[in-house]
């Protein structure tokens, strides 16, 4: 934690990091203020003296959790030489995250989005402002790989950035649901035959 923070950021941050696997598990319906008393070992009154009520937890948290996986896919992305690769990056880092992190309960865009829905805008909201910010960056990659002569002129960057993201986020559901990982080998291949398909 940074020197300059105030204890009530601390914890804030501390309530945040002690409740995201919590959410991330059970969603925002399913956690209870026992369950965040629980596992921070901390009072409802110190809670809400952090937090105006729950929901404003779970969107913390959400933010939290979709900036553990951004953080990969920005260290990975620093590494690839190639646009090519760059796309192949959220692919790879999705793998990675429900392999290592499964244990936490996958992927919390589609967690949240899923259970968001129609019964909790903020939270459907911030999921789908996180869906929004990654297909424009896969649409920035393909663009800048056209332009760089990697991939083919007059590709349809949105099509294919939303065909990409459906596809790593259909894997993560069938694998987390399953409990069989193989199927992310699966969409990558696919993955990889669709963006060979706009290779130049």
């Amino acid at each position: 934690m940074n020197v300059g923070t105030t204890k009530a950021e601390r914890t804030r941050q501390f309530i945040i990091e002690k409740t995201a696997e919590i959410f991330n598990r059970k969603g925002y319906a399913g956690t209870s203020m026992s369950d965040i008393t629980e596992a921070t070992g901390l009072t409802k009154g110190s809670i809400y003296g952090n937090f105006e009520n729950k929901e404003e937890v779970a969107l913390a948290v959400f933010e939290y959790n979709r900036s553990l996986v951004f953080n990969s896919v920005q260290a990975q992305l620093e590494k690839a030489r190639s646009y090519y690769e760059k796309l192949m990056v959220y692919g790879r880092v999705y793998k990675e995250v429900i392999a290592t992190v499964g244990n936490r309960g996958g992927c919390p865009i589609l967690n949240t989005a899923v259970e968001a829905d129609d019964t909790n805008i903020p939270l459907q909201l911030s999921a789908a402002k996180a869906l929004f910010s990654w297909k424009k960056n896969l649409v920035n990659i393909i663009v800048q790989g056209t332009e760089a002569g990697e991939f083919q002129p007059g590709v349809n960057a949105e099509a294919m950035a939303v065909s990409i993201i459906a596809l790593i986020e259909g894997g993560v559901m069938m694998s987390k649901v399953t409990n069989d990982y193989s199927n992310m080998d699966h969409v990558l291949l696919t993955v990889q035959l669709l963006v060979n398909q706009i290779k130049a």
